[in-house]
């Protein structure tokens, strides 16, 4: 029976040779260990096996696992949609959200945050398939809501976050990851200093990776398949 330290090895393997395809240093591409609906003992043991970051959907779960680990230096990322109402325990007890698709979002972030806590790191959520059904503010308007994000108080604007929608082929996967990237480079270019790209998960994080992503959000390569509807 594979382990979660196991899988964890296998990951880390795929990013460092995806890494390593595209000329890139391993350790430019960090690995989010995505736990939603794994209970907080499978964080434990992904912990101990090393991997330090966590990203959670649901905030309720969220803090659950956060209390359970406590004792362990974890770094916990929110990656699901944001509710404004739910914005102060995350802005509390999470170090990053990957997934700021309002200026409203972020600004309720950026006042329950506080001064006396270092900036919380964000990243804005680009819908760059068009889906209907998936969060992220459309390409043409992702300039302007990071420009706006990026002078909060309390924010720190890391970079942009895409879940596109599946792709047929490495090919069409990476046009997909390439679109966020040269969004990015624009913003940049026109006075942004944006330095991660949270793209790519279990299935294409090597199509992620060839196009540039700095962080990967694997869940089912390193936890297996999901059984439950976690809480929100």
């Amino acid at each position: 029976m594979t382990t979660i330290s196991t899988n964890l090895q296998a990951v880390n393997a795929r990013i460092a040779a995806a890494a390593q395809a595209a000329g890139r240093n391993p350790e430019s591409v960090r690995l989010l260990a995505v736990s939603k609906a794994f209970p907080p003992q499978a964080v434990r043991e992904a912990a101990e096996a090393g991997q330090r970051a966590f990203g959670e959907n649901y905030v309720r779960e969220g803090m659950v696992k956060i209390a359970a680990l406590a004792d362990a230096t974890l770094e916990w990322h929110f990656i699901g949609p944001l509710q404004s109402n739910k914005t102060r325990p995350v802005a509390e007890h999470f170090d990053w959200v990957h997934s700021i698709e309002r200026l409203k979002i972020a600004e309720r972030l950026s006042e329950a945050r506080g001064p006396d806590r270092p900036p919380l790191q964000v990243c804005v959520q680009v819908n760059v398939s068009g889906e209907a059904s998936k969060s992220g503010v459309a390409p043409d308007a992702a300039g302007a809501l990071a420009r706006a994000v990026a002078r909060l108080p309390n924010l720190r604007l890391r970079g942009l976050m895409a879940i596109p929608e599946p792709a047929g082929d490495m090919a069409q996967a990476r046009r997909r990851f390439a679109a966020l990237r040269e969004l990015r480079d624009a913003l940049n270019a026109d006075g942004l200093q944006l330095d991660m790209l949270s793209m790519g998960m279990s299935d294409d994080l090597e199509a992620a990776i060839l196009e540039g992503a700095t962080i990967v959000r694997v869940g089912t390569a390193i936890f297996g398949e999901r059984t439950r509807n976690p809480a929100t």
